[in-house]
């Protein structure tokens, strides 16, 4: 417990006394350590003091709805939590909860007198080993990015599992945040923030949540929540000589903590993408999940970014409605606003935005095992065209028509029907805002075409899936078919038919194009299409680079 202060201690506190202890720590004689050189900063809720060799940290007698630092003894439990949770991520960096106590009218750090604030102690970390310094001077490799995906990955899943953790990643739990958000920065809309933006972001934000409950329930049965970071961005990581160190988690709410592990990668993204380097993003999401397996990172990370943004601009909303101590400063501080909500944006539309999926390839080749994970991940319909061409023309999924080679359902006028119906079929699920799966052959230019035609036409993305496999091996899965049950009438006798007449893709750009070898297991290449399918997305929704290239085969 904390020490209990005299009346007049009470009374001096309500007199503000923590303008009167900042000027003492803006002396280097009011340290017990040499000091030469003295650097404030500042944020909403913390003022802190960076002496050289050690860093003093000081949380403001605020209330923000979210925290409450407004009794001594609030603020004293506080800083302890933050020495214990940021041990977690970091070493030998988070050292103590010193007092600052009065007597005689002066303030001592951690010396005579009573207690009337508290202080983390610190030490201070390298500026230039931080990640958003480095990043700046090109520092950051690929290796750095893994490592630091590997050290996040085993955090999380050392993390405590229970119950109390996970129903903070209930589904009414991140509606209630995402509203509180909202109904915390309504009173800046069309002041700080842009009006319309900020009511594009707020519909798709509830529309996404309400279209997904499933996905998110899911994220908890598997376990998905759990206790972390919470605001983990490149000014918290530090890349030392005695190896990654990551400070200033969240300790003053659980609710922010408790939290899906995409919403903590997010923050780092969104983070990396405002600094500039969305590449570096992606790269990190890319080795998280190689270590994970949590593919489903890529369908919710646009929506915790997004999410992750609007935060970052309600606390400054937050800073400005304080007032900031000079007209440069709020200037800057109303642009940054501004770009976080833009970025918001960004992410709002590519995670409503529908995509037509076009998974296709020679027969055999493992398209509808593609195209059933890919619905399993997104939760939406998959409509393939053995069945449609049956279905056509009267025939159950199951009767077999081995006629022969482009004759009867087969004929170039049954095709060109098949395929016409697909794409009217896909047309009805994107005019409702939802993505879809195609699953055919797609082997000839004409049909990709008129498919890319009708996405425009929609104003929906489209990617073409080319599952690509060993010839060897799709003539043994068709020979199988002989004795086995499959709702495509391809057989092995088929094979060089259907090979002479598949027209390459070639005519496909890498924004829309992605090969995978599908004798490699299913979780390998759905890593693969999720993460070339968001890098490609991100890059198609940020005009500034527009230029750079990737490579089709990862």
């Amino acid at each position: 417990m904390v020490p209990q202060a005299s009346f007049y201690l009470c009374s001096l506190m309500k007199m503000n006394h923590q303008d009167q202890i900042f000027g003492f720590m803006s002396r280097p004689e009011f340290y017990p350590h040499p000091v030469s050189i003295i650097d404030q900063r500042e944020t909403h809720i913390s003022h802190v003091f960076l002496t050289g060799d050690y860093v003093y940290k000081i949380k403001k007698p605020v209330n923000l709805d979210f925290l409450d630092f407004t009794t001594l003894e609030k603020r004293y439990y506080f800083c302890h939590q933050e020495v214990i949770l940021n041990k977690r991520l970091s070493r030998n960096v988070y050292l103590d909860v010193v007092p600052i106590n009065l007597k005689d009218g002066k303030y001592h750090l951690n010396g005579p007198g009573v207690p009337v604030e508290y202080a983390v102690k610190m030490r201070q970390l390298p500026e230039d080993r931080c990640m958003v310094h480095l990043l700046k001077r090109e520092k950051i490799n690929r290796v750095l990015i893994e490592e630091l995906a590997v050290i996040l990955s085993e955090f999380y899943v050392q993390g405590p599992s229970v119950e109390h953790i996970h129903s903070s990643g209930a589904w009414e739990t991140i509606l209630a945040n995402c509203e509180e958000n909202f109904r915390q920065t309504a009173m800046f809309a069309g002041e700080i923030l842009d009006e319309r933006i900020f009511q594009i972001v707020r519909s798709a934000t509830l529309s996404f949540l309400h279209r997904q409950k499933e996905l998110f329930d899911n994220r908890i049965k598997s376990k998905k929540i759990r206790d972390c970071h919470g605001d983990l961005r490149t000014g918290h990581i530090y890349f030392t000589d005695e190896g990654i160190q990551i400070i200033d988690c969240i300790e003053f709410n659980e609710r922010f903590r408790f939290q899906d592990v995409t919403s903590d990668l997010a923050f780092l993204a969104m983070d990396l993408d405002y600094e500039g380097f969305p590449k570096i993003a992606n790269d990190l999401l890319d080795d998280y999940v190689k270590h994970t397996e949590d593919s489903d990172v890529f369908v919710l990370v646009d929506f915790y970014k997004c999410y992750r943004a609007f935060v970052r601009c309600k606390v400054n909303c937050i800073r400005l409605q304080e007032g900031e101590p000079n007209e440069q400063d709020k200037i800057k501080l109303v642009k940054e606003t501004s770009n976080y909500l833009n970025l918001a944006y960004k992410y709002a539309v590519q995670f409503t935005r529908p995509t037509l999926w076009v998974v296709c390839g020679m027969p055999g080749s493992g398209k509808s095992t593609i195209s059933r994970e890919l619905s399993r991940v997104f939760r939406i319909k998959t409509f393939q065209s053995d069945v449609i061409r049956k279905n056509l023309y009267g025939l159950k999924p199951d009767d077999l028509s081995d006629m022969p080679f482009g004759t009867g359902i087969y004929s170039k006028g049954a095709s060109s029907l098949t395929y016409g119906r697909l794409l009217l079929l896909a047309q009805e699920e994107i005019e409702k805002g939802r993505s879809v799966i195609l699953d055919a052959t797609y082997g000839k230019q004409h049909d990709r075409v008129e498919a890319i035609r009708m996405a425009k036409d929609n104003d929906a993305n489209i990617v073409f899936v080319e599952c690509v496999l060993k010839e060897n091996v799709i003539k043994e899965r068709l020979l199988k078919r002989e004795t086995g049950y499959s709702v495509s009438d391809a057989r092995y006798h088929h094979y060089e038919d259907f090979k002479k007449r598949f027209e390459p893709l070639n005519e496909l750009g890498d924004e829309m194009h992605i090969r995978v070898d599908t004798e490699r297991s299913l979780e390998s290449c759905m890593e693969k299409i999720l993460a070339t399918d968001y890098y490609i997305a991100s890059l198609n929704a940020d005009p500034n680079n527009s230029r750079q290239k990737r490579r089709k085969d990862v």
